[in-house]
This record gives C-alpha cells, structure tokens and sequence, in this order.
C-alpha cells in the first residue's frame, strides 16, 4: 500500500511511521523542514521524505507529477501558531492538503482530531472540527478519529501534567480542572490508525475514540502524582479567569504562552466520547488512564514497533534489528551528551573497550568515586558495586554490571545500554556508541537522568559538578584522546 504520511515529524507521526513501514507499506514523509526530521537510520533507508508546506502550496502541481498515493494520512496541527488565525490556517492546510491528495490519486484519507461533539467549542476544538469539515466534503473516502487527552510521554497534555504534578506539591488551581475527559493511551491511538489503512468498515466513519476511564482532569493529576509516588493536595479557585488559567500553566510548566492559551481554552469543554462503535470495528485491549502513565515511564522507550504488533498478537518480528526501535526517553529528562570523532581503525578496540566496564575493570575514570557512590547505595538499601560482571569480555541483555542493568548489548551496532539500579530519586541510563554518519564515525557518551519530583531535580544539579569531570574523562579514556 503506497501511503502519504503527512507531520510524520510530529508526536503521533514520528510514533505511527514505524509501523507502517514494518507493515510493509510504501511510506513517502510530507515534512516542512527535512533538516528537523531525523528518523532512525533503518527508518531513513526504507522511506521517501518531500520538503513541503500545505500553507504555502506553490508548485504543488510539480512536487507531486509523477507521485501516486492509495491512502494518505493527515496528521498537521497549528497549534504553535498564532492563536487569533487558528481557524484560517487549518482550513488553509486542510484544503491544500485535499488538493495534493486529489493530484495524487489517494484513495482514502485518515485523520486524528479532537473530540467535537459538543455545542460552544473553544476555538482549538473548532479547528480541529473545520479541518474534519473540509475532508468530508472532499469527495474522497476517509476515516476520521477523535480523541481528547491522549496519554504518552512527549505529549503537549502529558508534560503539562507531568510538570504540575511534579514541581507543585500543593496545587491550587481554576475550575477547568474539574472538566472532565476519557483519555487514551498513545498505543491504542497508533493501532486505530493503522488498523483503519485496510479496514473497509471504517469507510466514511467518524470515531470518537477513548480509554475506559472518564476522569476530570484533577483526578487524573491525583493519579497521575499515585503513580509516580507523589502526595499532591489539589485546590480549587473558582475566580480564575482563562487568560490568568494561561499565565499559571505558562508560569509553572515548560510549555509556551500561545499552547496555553489554547489549551485553557479548550478544558473548558467536556471531551467524552459519546459513541464507542469504533470498539466492535477495531477491538484492541484499551489501556486504563493508570496503566497508560505506567506503560509511559517504562525503563526504555520503544518507538512503538514491538509494543503495538505484540497487542495486536502478530508474531512476525524475527526480522528486525532490536537496536534500531530502542531509545533512551527524551521528553522531561536531563542529559550529559559528549562526542569525538573518531579513525575507522579505532571502531572495534573502542567499541571494545567499552563493552569491557565495569566489574574488575572499573569505569576508566576516578574509581574511588564510584566506590564511593557504590557504598552510599548499599547504605540506604541498594545494589551497591559488589555484584561485578558475570564475564569479564561478554555482555548480554539482562545481565548484572555493578549497580547497572544491561539493557542493550549490541556489538555488531557498537551499541551499549544501561539502566540504573542504584539508589535515586528518578530513573537514570548510560549510553556507548559508535556510529557511521556521512563518512564520519563518532563515539557518542550519553547520561540521561529523569528526575522524579523536586529531589530528583535538585540530585541532578548536585551532581553536575561530579558529572563534567567523570564523563569528560571516561569518553578521554574509552578513546584515549588527550
């Protein structure tokens, strides 16, 4: 199936490509800037990428002549533009959007919006309806979904969540908290999509799609802060204006003034789907809102491959290389990230210098700090360094490496992953890796830390004096650089 897969750089796109190509489509990206869209390198290898913006159209005619779609997914939100030209710009996008599709010959167009079955929407929910508007009356056959909050790490909604409940152990908010929603669990959003490619009975439908739970959005702070182990005390203040309601979430989270404002606007609506008919059509297991935080803090973030074809129990993934679908989390975290280039003949005593960690060969700088820090881990009930390596030049998946946990031992990718099973107020990973970018190689040394709370926080910016020397000397070390 020869399929359009437009704001492929987007948070449900980057996470739908993946399987689409593993499905076995044909998959050409519809980007605005290619230099932003990085997929991993397997993905690079089996997809075309065109350079184009559906707000300025021009040549469209000649961008895609010879080019021929059966279906195309429209996946473009303007939600970091200008709020007052929302409504414009997405009926703009849109109509462009139907345009290319009927140059190109698509079939079927598959789109993700919010839900909208309520009179007085905010002016982001009656964005979202116009562009639902435009791709019915297109003439073309489509499938149309519509969610409210959906639930992954990386998500606008999400790291708003995460942000308040994190930094604020006493929280007094506006009364949009008490709005209520059924959220969905980015997986079950990735498999109606694609589950809606092939399947004729979602011609011509519109879905309201959402998690078994309806939640007003103070219970799903609650249980949110439940989850990650957190006592939150939530008021409400009545008087707060939706303009004061952007300031608060800018002021407090990290998201910008213009995604607030709309976002405030927008909890003022109850987002409840109405029609569940899409669960006799695709039948998956839906995630409840708890186990939806849970599965969005896993120890390592999958790009969806492996997780959403073992849901939908198919077995066909002998032929994948593990490395390319396994990623240290990026959304919320803290990083230590170094690089050296690097000769061709350096690649296998480096890659195996590193595979050599720890155990009885120590960790190539200040040992005694390890030591040090293995001991304060034992105090407080951890690990501690005592438990070595199991060989002192092989690693597998799942084995013991001091207070770490081998996660990804890939020798022939020069890759090694590990996870901490020290004790700390938050999740922490180190990265090896050797790879080959443009004729180029490059050791690359990353430390990822998510904090848990306001401790894990305040751990982190204590340690970062340790931290630029201990890493700035191990990667001199590993690559014997002066």
């Amino acid at each position: 199936m020869r399929i359009l897969l437009t704001g492929a750089n987007g948070y449900i796109g980057m996470r739908l490509l993946p399987i689409l190509v593993e499905a076995g489509h044909d998959v050409t990206c519809i980007v605005r800037d290619s230099i932003r869209f990085q997929p991993l390198y397997d993905l690079q290898r089996k997809i075309k990428v065109i350079e184009y913006d559906f707000l300025k159209p021009s040549q469209a005619a000649q961008v895609f002549a010879v080019t021929h779609f059966d279906v195309a997914f429209y996946l473009i939100h303007s939600l970091k533009d200008t709020f007052v030209s929302l409504e414009e710009l997405e009926r703009k996008s849109a109509e462009n959007f139907v345009q290319v599709a009927k140059t190109t010959g698509v079939k079927k167009l598959i789109y993700l919006g919010g839900i909208s079955n309520q009179s007085g929407l905010s002016t982001h929910l009656n964005a979202r309806k116009i562009v639902k508007d435009v791709l019915i009356e297109s003439g073309i056959k489509y499938t149309i979904f519509e969610a409210g909050i959906i639930v992954g790490s990386g998500s606008a909604s999400f790291e708003i969540i995460r942000d308040l409940v994190e930094k604020m152990p006493f929280l007094a908010g506006p009364r949009w908290l008490l709005s209520k929603c059924q959220p969905i669990a980015i997986r079950n959003v990735i498999n109606y999509l694609h589950a809606a490619v092939l399947n004729e009975a979602t011609n011509n439908r519109t879905f309201e799609i959402g998690g078994p739970d309806v939640l007003t959005y103070k219970d799903m702070m609650l249980q949110f802060a439940e989850v990650r182990g957190y006592k939150r005390r939530i008021f409400i203040l009545p008087f707060l204006t939706p303009r004061i309601s952007s300031y608060w979430l800018y002021i407090i989270t990290s998201t910008n003034f213009t995604i607030a404002r709309q976002l405030v606007e927008s909890l003022k609506n109850d987002v409840i789907c109405h029609d569940n008919s899409v669960r006799d059509i695709i039948p998956q297991e839906l995630f409840s809102y708890k186990e939806s935080i849970q599965l969005a803090f896993q120890m390592i973030k999958q790009n969806m491959v492996v997780s959403s074809w073992k849901d939908a129990s198919i077995s066909a993934l002998n032929h994948l290389d593990i490395n390319e679908y396994i990623e240290v989390p990026f959304m919320g975290c803290y990083r230590d990230k170094r690089w050296v280039e690097i000769e061709e003949n350096q690649v296998q005593e480096i890659s195996d210098r590193f595979f050599g960690i720890g155990g009885v060969n120590g960790w190539f700088y200040a040992n005694y700090l390890w030591r040090i820090r293995g001991l304060i881990d034992k105090l407080f009930g951890g690990v501690g360094l005592r438990r070595g390596r199991k060989s002192d030049v092989d690693l597998k998946p799942g084995d013991a490496l001091d207070f770490w946990r081998v996660i990804l031992a890939d020798r022939k990718n020069h890759r090694l992953l590990l996870f901490a099973e020290m004790k700390l107020p938050g999740e922490a990973w180190l990265e090896f890796s050797i790879v080959h970018y443009h004729n180029r190689y490059l050791y690359k040394q990353t430390a990822t830390f998510r904090p848990r709370g306001i401790a894990g926080r305040n751990y982190w910016y204590a340690m970062l004096p340790f931290h630029f020397f201990i890493f700035r000397n191990m990667m001199k070390r590993i690559t014997k650089t002066t």
